[in-house]
């Protein structure tokens, strides 16, 4: 249940729209009249979204609004009021209004920013990391849930990160859980109490994006009828998280790699110098690299971004993962679904691993959303799973060959259309071959095949990992 908190002193019209847009009992309105009424009742109980009147009888929305973000900053403030003064809007967004809505309210509009408010204060207060198995009770929020060698070492790297103030660079495929990662180390790092911001740069016009992030003066571009304030303006002190960042058009990027050498920028048309304090997370499926070196992304922005990088891997190189997160996420389905079951059937189960999934996690609690709404009783069996297509463009790897990998055979068969990460695929297959010759050379030895490849330890062990290689020992112990 939401639970909405409108400071406002109009006795009727504006508490009758909002309940009408948010009615119980799926969500909860309280009224507070006066500023001082509404700060006591956030002080004693936290809402989700907070609804702010401008004109108050006791003192100035703005005022209000300062202590509201000292009170706590999470709280997404959308102020609503009949002041139509410019500088009233960029002053409540400067100080760190989640939007600014005018009376009388568009119904619509209200739905739309409060519901994606709603989505801003859950990713803030939910937890994101479940460390190994899940809980018995799966209480937990937008859980990372697995216990495989990689994803250990993800956890650490959160740890690692968590505390300090440079940019963190999240890779991995789509569907992987990049966001989960960004808010865990948001939610573990000195800036939990401060807000959160996601951006996702593929899904805003390429004509727009500069604006969302820097903001732009009146007369910037046709349409800026008003000046408007960024994200890295809006969420000063607190932490915005780039999905996507691949996809970010050259010019923003260059104004970008300003922002994180200086914590500065001018607005889109302006020329004063605004400055921020903002910890920047980036996320892509992208190869950075690569792109860099082809013109697309700006080399020393993606060496600025690297510093701290965390590479998430794909469902298919998690192992055993694969089944407690079945079991997650059918017990969280089912209680969401009306559903008794608790368990996946070893048939059903091995369905499931057969399976390369490219949309990864994404992918999986889809798949288990449908077939629990098929299923009945306390287990899922085959029968109750969708039909699952084969991945295009990830044909099976066949084994290799006695005297080892036939690269040009290897290639010339996923050579196609439909062909995708043909590059990934190539090396990931000679790490098979060469990892394989290697281990059988020093017995299994971990340690003096390391030190034959000249890599770490530790970096072996992953990619052991990944690939799903299983290591036979001589009997001489690893030293």
């Amino acid at each position: 249940m939401a639970n909405l908190l409108l400071i406002d002193d109009d006795p009727d019209l504006i508490p009758d729209q909002v309940g009408q847009v948010f009615p119980a009992p799926a969500h909860r309105v309280e009224i507070a009249h006066t500023g001082a009424e509404g700060l006591a009742r956030v002080a004693e109980v936290r809402p989700d979204v907070i609804l702010l009147d401008l004109r108050l009888p006791d003192q100035s929305g703005l005022d209000v609004l300062r202590q509201l973000r000292q009170i706590d900053a999470r709280i997404p403030v959308v102020v609503v009021t009949v002041v139509r003064s410019a500088e009233s809007a960029i002053e409540a967004m400067r100080q760190g209004a989640y939007d600014f809505l005018l009376k009388p309210l568009d119904l619509q509009k209200l739905d739309h920013v409060i519901g994606e408010a709603l989505k801003v204060a859950r990713l803030m207060r939910e937890p994101a990391v479940v460390l190994g198995t899940p809980p018995d009770d799966d209480q937990a929020g937008e859980a990372i849930v697995g216990s495989c060698l990689a994803m250990q070492e993800v956890y650490k790297a959160i740890g690692r990160v968590a505390d300090q103030t440079f940019p963190v660079l999240i890779t991995g495929e789509s569907g992987t859980g990049k966001e989960l990662v960004a808010r865990a180390i948001y939610q573990h790092g000195p800036r939990a109490k401060a807000p959160f911001l996601a951006l996702n740069c593929a899904a805003i016009p390429e004509t727009l994006l500069e604006s969302e992030l820097f903001g732009h003066e009146k007369g910037a571009f046709t349409g800026a009828d008003r000046r408007r304030i960024g994200k890295f303006e809006q969420v000063s002190g607190g932490t915005l998280l780039l999905d996507e960042i691949g996809d970010m058009p050259l010019p923003a990027q260059a104004k970008l790699l300003r922002v994180l050498q200086e914590q500065a920028f001018e607005r889109l048309g302006g020329s004063e110098t605004v400055r921020t304090d903002v910890r920047l997370i980036a996320a892509t499926h992208r190869d950075l690299k690569t792109w860099s070196d082809e013109g697309k992304f700006r080399p020393d922005l993606y060496y600025r971004l690297g510093v701290f990088a965390i590479h998430l891997p794909p469902l298919r190189a998690r192992g055993d993962d694969l089944a407690l997160l079945v079991g997650f996420y059918l017990r969280r389905g089912s209680r969401e679904l009306g559903r008794e079951v608790r368990e996946a059937a070893p048939e059903a189960l091995e369905r499931l691993r057969g399976y390369s999934w490219p949309g990864n996690v994404r992918e999986l609690q889809s798949v288990l959303k449908q077939a629990l709404l098929r299923a009945h009783g306390p287990v899922l069996l085959p029968d109750f799973l969708p039909e699952i297509p084969e991945a295009p463009g990830m044909p099976a790897v066949p084994a290799a060959p006695p005297g080892g990998l036939d690269t040009e055979a290897f290639i010339g068969q996923r050579l196609g259309p439909n062909s995708r990460d043909l590059y990934a695929q190539t090396h990931r297959e000679l790490d098979r071959v060469l990892l394989r010759r290697v281990l059988e050379y020093t017995g299994g030895n971990q340690h003096r095949a390391a030190l034959l490849l000249g890599i770490a330890r530790q970096t072996l062990r992953v990619k052991l990992n990944e690939l799903g290689l299983q290591v036979t020992r001589s009997a001489e112990a690893d030293s």
